[in-house]
């Protein structure tokens, strides 16, 4: 059914908590679309015949597609749509960067802002979660098992898709939640942990086993996964092992790396009254580096009664890696930005408790192997500023315990699997891995786009074998 086209040349707003109140919750900040809204927003679409925002989608969902559904106001249709490229996409609604990805590539953005196509895949996935009745089907067996090693959004991802096609699928995940970074990396108010239990049951409901608590490589080994009678395993261990400056005072009371601090929050509740779980109550924290994950710890930090948070970052605001979204969210709720300053040390009391932070200030040079402009030290621009804790986010890389267990698994110099291109085939027979394992740290959708393409290379291989 034809629908009235909506020309407004700006997205239908999204209501949000109020900066003073959510700086002091843990609940979402973003509210959501109401039913009216989301159908008004359905209607910006144009429907180009070429859809440049599917290219740009790393799972290729028939975005025209499912965004016409809800304009017609046909939900469950769109969610139908939705979940036939996505695993996830209530997760994917809230925490992927579509500014970069499909909102990018959109039509409307030309002369005004895109549709947003974020927000309906939210909206559609809420409501269905909602107001549907509907179970999954139960998939035909084909009699074949895959073991997946990590709970994350790749493992969860190649898992549906691997479980849809009749294969009986095992995820092992080291921690005692599924979820990955899903659950130990986002905080509770930019990704409710209950939706993505939601998601994680949906996949159990097509006979996706998981089981938690298992270390692969301590554990079981990926050689006894085979003898286990498993045709193929994936690797989608992530990237949790965090990375230091290697300055003075790194091993000082009151210094975390981001994974730590932010799982100590979100997966182990830190914040709630009672919990078991220690963190530091800071008065002044200073959060190193500029991506996303930072982001997400400076407002924990403020969350959690700092009254002082500090992104510390070298370079400007136009080099800041992370979404526009969240760094404006981080503003808004008091954080403060000392950009072009880089820490030099971290200074110490005499109980070997932080004190405060030894900083320069930068400048921009020329550009350097990445595409941003090389920050350079001002001579004579150091400064103390006055902390009692520091929180470490300038990257991670995988874990080294899987490759040092499985012979014949070959990585690069940062510990990352070496794959033979799309597919994830890696250097053992057998033996495919995707997302941050490959990547190092990389974003959800990414990693969940790593997880379909070895799905489908899976199941090849293991056809290929019975010929």
């Amino acid at each position: 059914m034809a629908v009235q086209r909506n020309m407004d040349p700006k997205k239908t707003p999204m209501p949000v908590q109020d900066p003073m109140v959510r700086n002091h919750n843990f609940e979402e900040v973003a509210l959501g679309y109401t039913y009216e809204m989301a159908v008004n927003e359905a209607k910006r679409c144009l429907h180009c015949p070429k859809k440049p925002c599917v290219s740009a989608c790393p799972v290729a969902i028939d975005i025209p597609a499912f965004i016409e559904r809800v304009a017609n106001e046909d939900m469950e249709g769109a969610y139908e749509i939705l979940t036939a490229s996505s695993a996830l996409p209530a997760v994917c609604g809230r925490v992927c960067p579509q500014e970069n990805q499909c909102e990018g590539k959109c039509v409307r953005g030309i002369k005004g802002e895109p549709v947003g196509i974020g927000r309906l895949e939210r909206f559609v996935a809420d409501y269905h979660r909602e107001h549907s009745a509907q179970t999954p089907k139960m998939p035909v067996s084909n009699g074949h098992k895959v073991a997946v090693i990590g709970a994350g959004p790749s493992g969860l991802t190649a898992a549906g898709d691997l479980a849809k096609m009749g294969y009986k699928v095992t995820v092992y995940e080291a921690l005692h939640l599924a979820g990955g970074v899903l659950v130990y990396g986002i905080p509770e108010f930019r990704l409710p942990k209950a939706i993505v239990q939601q998601e994680i049951d949906n996949l159990k409901a097509i006979g996706v086993d998981i089981e938690t608590n298992m270390v692969i490589g301590k554990v079981l080994t990926v050689d006894e996964l085979f003898e286990m009678g498993n045709d193929a395993v994936y690797v989608a261990s992530g990237a949790g092992l965090p990375r230091f400056m290697n300055i003075p005072g790194e091993s000082l009371k009151g210094v975390y790396s981001a994974n730590e601090y932010l799982t100590r929050v979100n997966l182990m509740k830190a914040y709630r009254e009672g919990s078991k779980t220690p963190i530091k109550k800071s008065k002044n924290v200073a959060v190193v580096g500029g991506g996303n994950v930072a982001m997400d710890a400076a407002r924990c930090a403020k969350r959690l009664g700092a009254e002082n948070v500090y992104i510390v970052y070298r370079r400007s605001m136009e080099e800041l890696p992370a979404r526009k979204e969240e760094v404006e969210h981080a503003q808004e709720e008091g954080i403060i930005f000392k950009l072009l300053n880089n820490p030099v040390e971290i200074l110490g009391d005499a109980d070997g408790m932080v004190c405060g932070m030894k900083c320069v200030e930068m400048e921009l040079g020329e550009p350097d192997a990445s595409g941003r402009r090389r920050p350079i030290v001002k001579e004579g621009s150091e400064f103390v500023l006055d902390v009692d804790t520091v929180i470490m986010s300038i990257g991670t890389s995988p874990n080294p315990l899987i490759r040092s267990t499985t012979p014949g698994l070959d990585t690069n110099k940062h510990g990352c699997i070496i794959t033979n291109g799309d597919d994830g085939l890696t250097t053992r027979e057998g033996v495919y891995a995707g997302g941050d394992a490959v990547t190092g740290a990389a974003t959800v959708i990414l990693a969940m786009g790593a997880g379909k393409h070895a799905a489908k290379a899976i199941d090849e291989y293991i056809k290929g074998k019975q010929k």
